[in-house]
């Protein structure tokens, strides 16, 4: 109901009351009837939550969230972040201990990286192991275009969670905020803005905190842009720990998959290690979607296992999206074929073994897709291993010339890949011009370093699919009959046909 439809609805009953009262009807009942209702609907609307005054006269209520039961060994992938985060809980539950020590307990802990790698799951355990009470807040929360508003929302979320802490006996409480940099931004120079009051208000209850009084209080937040924090957070006494939550390594992937399996009926030909191999950058939310939809693969086929063949279709579309009905000529699928083979065939050349599958079958917005299987993680490169990923992006642009004399509009994001990639040369120092930094150097400069290096290594990508011609012809038959052709089939014909041409 709007604010102006529940003003009517009050200004209305005072006026029904009297009518009946004029007419000779009994109130006292009804005025009974409305009192108990109202007192229901008040107690049911405030059981919870906290509210919060507002300007102007409007109040929302700062909601305070407990989470569900949650415990580190629930988290897969994050040993590392893990362990740092339990010692600095046990600052938390050895408060007496560690005054022997002199050490000055934390006031608060921020947990960084990208999306969908269990930040807010690793706060909801960290309030299990140190039994504590929870309260949680999202920063678009405490966003209002009224001034004051967010700074009172804070101010709120803090008293709750020592409220609570007391009528639950508990003896700490963590104040978890997700997304903190909504209102934990840099503040502008003589700009005076509400995000700034919220700010200043945050960073005043975090400097209240004493660390020997009774409950104890922790703050917790999480972010996937620290950069954008202001320097007063971050400094030490505010957020005395800054703890990276990447994303899992294979080792990690595995561990996840692992849990998320637990209550899944996988078949005999399920393994988790290979799809951990090929999940290379997938975040702990990503690798349970896989698991998920693998499930609801099985699920839509009438099988009680999930198959191999379901996690694989589960990784495409996790990666690329569900499988669209877009009909395409059989010129366009040709083509296509051509482009994705390309990609394929320099692939298995300049690193082989690691396609994993080329597919004809429309993905989100792609008509086709190579699928390719990183035999290790790998976080540093070199400037041959950028240079070989640049000619596989060229390889499907490549093909088209080869066979029809021209590119097509599907190359665009291969370009936009390769381009990116020959930018973080610059950037690494290996190109031509040498250390540098791109921003004092000229547009000419570096458009001229630039097609010097695409040049070069499309001549690179035109002389090894040139040389593996035949493979073309016999791919092409299968993938257009099949519209899928797995890595192992692909490299036995890739071998097959350059041994007749040799021979």
């Amino acid at each position: 109901m709007s604010k102006y439809g529940k003003e009517m609805t009050i200004g209305a009953i005072p006026v029904v009351l009297v009518f009946l009262f004029y007419i000779g009807v009994n109130i006292i009942p009804i005025l009974l009837m409305l009192i108990i209702g109202g007192s229901m609907f008040y107690m049911i609307r405030t059981r919870g939550i906290t509210t919060g005054s507002g300007g102007g006269g409007s109040a929302r209520k700062a909601r305070t969230r407990q989470p569900a039961y949650m415990t580190f060994d629930d988290i897969g992938g994050q040993d590392h972040a893990k362990g740092e985060l339990k010692e600095s809980l046990d600052f938390l539950i050895r408060a007496d201990d560690i005054k022997q020590l002199g050490i000055r307990p934390l006031k608060g802990i921020l947990l960084t990286g990208p999306p969908g790698t269990g930040k807010t799951l690793m706060a909801k355990a960290a309030a299990h192991y140190t039994n504590s009470v929870f309260v949680s807040a999202s920063g678009s929360e405490f966003v209002e275009m009224y001034v004051g508003v967010g700074a009172s929302r804070v101010r709120d979320l803090f008293k709750d969670a020592r409220a609570r802490a007391q009528k639950e006996n508990k003896p700490s409480a963590i104040v978890f905020i997700d997304e903190i940099d909504v209102i934990g931004g840099q503040r502008q120079g003589g700009q005076h803005r509400e995000y700034d009051q919220t700010l200043n208000q945050l960073l005043t209850e975090m400097d209240g905190i004493h660390t020997d009084e009774e409950p104890r209080l922790l703050i917790m937040a999480a972010t996937n842009r620290k950069e954008m924090l202001d320097s007063a957070l971050l400094r030490p006494g505010r957020f005395d720990r800054h703890i990276q939550v990447d994303l899992p390594d294979k080792k990690g992937r595995m561990h996840i998959l692992n849990i998320h399996a637990k209550n899944k009926p996988l078949a005999a030909d399920a393994q988790l290690e290979q799809v951990a191999e090929q999940t290379f950058g997938f975040s702990g939310a990503q690798l349970e979607s896989v698991m998920n939809e693998a499930a609801i693969y099985a699920f839509r086929e009438g099988e009680a296992n999930i198959r191999q063949a379901h996690m694989a279709q589960a990784i495409d579309k996790v990666m690329m999206g569900e499988r669209s009905d877009r009909e395409t000529t059989l010129e366009e699928r040709e083509r296509v074929a051509y482009h994705e083979l390309g990609h394929a065939i320099v692939a298995e050349l300049v690193k082989p073994g690691t396609v994993s599958q080329v597919a004809l079958s429309p993905r989100g917005q792609a008509l086709g897709y190579v699928r390719h299987n990183p035999p290790q993680d790998q976080y540093l490169h070199t400037k041959r291993y950028i240079e070989e990923r640049i000619m596989i992006a060229l390889g499907g642009s490549v093909a088209e010339e080869m066979f029809y004399g021209e590119r097509s509009t599907g190359s665009r994001g291969d370009f936009d890949q390769a381009l990116q990639m020959v930018a973080t040369m610059v950037d690494s120092g290996l190109t031509g011009l040498g250390i540098v930094d791109r921003s004092i150097v000229t547009k000419q400069e570096l458009m001229k370093e630039n097609a010097a290096i695409l040049d070069g290594l499309t001549r690179q990508t035109r002389e090894l699919l040139e040389s593996r011609r035949h493979a073309f012809t016999e791919s092409l038959a299968i993938l257009l009959q099949e519209e899928t052709l797995s890595g192992d089939r692909f490299r036995d014909i890739l071998s097959d046909s350059l041994e007749r041409h040799s021979a």
